[in-house]
């Protein structure tokens, strides 16, 4: 298993989803415009909530390609990344809202799970991620999201515990 790979990536997920948070605490409400522009479908829900910003997407993009030349990656791998991450994220939000399930609202496993797993894959043309790698890359960006959100939200960085 190639440890260094499996940090890098995560050290990019950590940069794409932490952009849409610092983005928030810095801006507050200005720009946060919802992606899906307050579309509801049949079932009466969102499309993916007031909680998914343009904002948020293009923070992530800007600092996961500002944090890929210090992986020594191309910036744009590092964009690439984000979207794949924030693809995820938004897959992750149609489906709690198909389940009437509210904007921020905690799904343990759907939460994490695509955020990681789409970029992951889509790095794969241009890392040498196998198997193992994309695993490590799924349990720990799990585990440090379950257990570092309570730090996150003491530290008044997150809106939510979790």
């Amino acid at each position: 298993m190639n440890l260094g790979l499996t940090a890098q990536v995560l050290v990019i997920l950590a940069a794409a989803n932490g952009g849409p948070v610092f983005a928030r605490n810095l801006l507050g409400g200005r720009c946060a415009a919802p992606v899906d522009g307050g579309r509801r479908l049949a079932d009466g829900q969102p499309l993916f909530g007031a909680s998914k910003t343009w904002r948020g997407l293009i923070a992530a993009l800007l600092l996961a390609s500002a944090t890929a030349p210090w992986l020594g990656w191309p910036w744009w791998l590092g964009a690439w990344a984000a979207s794949w991450s924030m693809a995820g994220d938004l897959f992750s939000s149609f489906l709690k809202r198909r389940r009437g399930l509210p904007a921020s609202s905690r799904a343990t496993g759907l939460d994490q799970i695509p955020e990681a797993l789409l970029p992951a894959l889509a790095l794969t043309p241009w890392l040498p991620l196998g198997i193992t790698e994309t695993l490590a890359v799924l349990t720990v960006f799990f585990a440090a999201e379950i257990l570092l959100s309570p730090l996150l939200y003491r530290l008044g960085i997150r809106r939510r515990p979790y």
